[in-house]
């Protein structure tokens, strides 16, 4: 069932359902549903595309054509499930990377 799961959920962001992903991951991973926004918080980088905010749990993307980009929506849910677990945790850069992989892996196995 996990790559399965997976698979829907990257094919659900494609398809721009991506609420409905961010609805399927919280339910799995028994967090919060985060809210989403287009337009990123003006004390982040510059250089940015997406970001995650632990203190109104909400995933931001640059513009509303990153809504359909899984590997931007998957890293951004890594950090909120990261900080649902321990508030002082954000998660690495690296472990958000590898959690995008596992996705778009089983995504392109199916």
């Amino acid at each position: 069932m996990e790559p399965e799961f997976k698979a829907s959920v990257v094919q659900l962001i494609l398809d721009g359902h991506v609420e409905e992903a961010l609805e399927l991951l919280a339910k799995h991973y028994s967090v919060n549903l985060p809210k989403i926004k287009v337009g990123l918080p003006k004390h982040r980088k510059k250089n940015a595309i997406g970001c995650y905010t632990a203190k109104n749990e909400t995933i931001y993307v640059l513009n509303s054509d990153l809504l359909k980009e899984p590997s931007i929506i998957l890293h951004e849910f890594y950090h909120h499930l990261r900080t649902s677990i321990d508030k002082t945790n954000r998660g690495t850069e690296k472990y958000a990377a590898k959690f995008v992989k596992e996705y778009i892996q089983a995504y392109k196995s199916c």
